[in-house]
């Protein structure tokens, strides 16, 4: 029987990050020059604090032109309680938070709290591909219904 492909095993661990002091111009700064959409939020002992995204961004710019002086801490434009798994969350739950909400990334967290990964949804599609193709990149016969079954150890609800 094939293993259980849980969190741990699809997160990237090597992550830009943001600290709650930074200013969100800083902040905005980070997001354009390395590319990237989002990034996590954590304090200097790693506890993950939320995430600041484009949307964060926006809500900053919004700020901006209505207020003429917007707030330049971080932490009030970071989502301070976005979806989330833990590493031990198997691949048909990650795959069914990221259908229930509207986000591009999941924080991956230890027992603790702490930061340990993220997982975004090409990590997924990439999972996903590679368990529906048999070997030579033949497609596999069995489908979705057998990897639901080996990924979860139960049957889906």
């Amino acid at each position: 029987m094939k293993q259980t492909v849980t969190a741990r095993d699809m997160m990237v661990s090597n992550l830009v990050t943001l600290s709650p002091e930074m200013d969100v111009l800083d902040a905005i700064d980070v997001l354009l020059k390395r590319h990237i959409s989002g990034a996590p939020v954590v304090d200097s002992e790693g506890r993950f604090l939320g995430i600041f995204s484009e949307k964060s961004c926006m809500q900053f710019a919004v700020g901006a032109l209505y207020d003429q002086l917007p707030s330049n801490n971080l932490m009030a434009f970071v989502d301070t309680n976005p979806p989330a798994v833990d590493e031990e969350t198997d691949l048909l739950s990650i795959a069914q938070k990221f259908l229930d909400a509207a986000c591009r990334r999941l924080p991956v967290l230890d027992f603790a709290g702490r930061l340990s990964g993220q997982i975004s949804r090409r990590d997924v599609m990439k999972v996903v591909q590679h368990h529906l193709r048999g070997k030579d990149g033949v497609k596999a016969g069995a489908g979705l219904y057998i990897s639901a079954v080996v990924v979860s150890g139960e049957r889906p609800v």
